[in-house]
């Protein structure tokens, strides 16, 4: 009787020792598991704040790529546009020219009808000698009418080569004339205030 209540008693306290062992684990294994999810919600909190904190390298240059390749429409639109107008201006001047020109060709032809009517060759002469001077003072205000300009005669000025072309020296006919320009063989022009054919001459040595 007394040994069956020891067993009894054993088996007891074994059961309660292994309820409590259990427990133990139980609550050893919920820990663990805590702490494990509270290190995998840290984690995945960190990398969240981190991936929000980084800058997006990515976004920034397909933006600045998108800035590059409108800016460089912008600039080849102004680039065309330009060489458009341009080519327009040119085109707009020589129109103007020339219809300032026609004028002038119609009085050369003129003037070649009525050399061509004369009944002698003195009277032919007398025309042509006549028309050219008559041509030539109506092509010069063509000319200065489209911003031509003569330029003032150089003899006895010093040579310039901003507006000049020593084309050659020449003994000087006089002391105050050596350096000096002694001889104009071309005449020169200004277009709007810029040279367009340097006058070429000679200067005295």
């Amino acid at each position: 009787m007394n040994t069956n209540n020891h067993s009894d008693n054993d088996s007891i306290n074994n059961q309660t020792e292994e309820n409590l062992n259990s427990e133990q684990n139980t609550e050893t294994t919920s820990d663990t598991s805590a702490e494990a999810n509270e290190e995998t919600t840290t984690e995945t909190d960190n990398s969240t704040e981190k991936e929000k904190t980084e800058p997006d390298y990515h976004a920034e240059l397909l933006e600045l790529k998108d800035k590059h390749l409108r800016l460089y429409s912008e600039f080849e639109n102004y680039r065309r546009r330009t060489a458009k107008e341009k080519i327009e201006h040119t085109q707009l001047a020589n129109k103007n020219m020339m219809a300032a020109l026609i004028p002038v060709l119609d009085d050369f032809q003129r003037a070649e009808g009525s050399i061509n009517q004369a009944e002698n060759q003195d009277a032919k002469a007398d025309i042509a000698f006549d028309a050219i001077g008559i041509l030539q003072k109506r092509f010069r205000t063509v000319l200065e009418q489209q911003g031509l300009k003569e330029m003032e005669s150089p003899i006895g000025q010093p040579l310039n080569t901003d507006i000049h072309e020593a084309i050659t020296t020449t003994p000087a006919p006089s002391e105050d004339l050596k350096g000096r320009i002694v001889d104009q063989i071309e005449k020169g022009y200004f277009l709007n205030d810029k040279v367009v054919r340097f006058a070429k001459v000679v200067v005295g040595s």
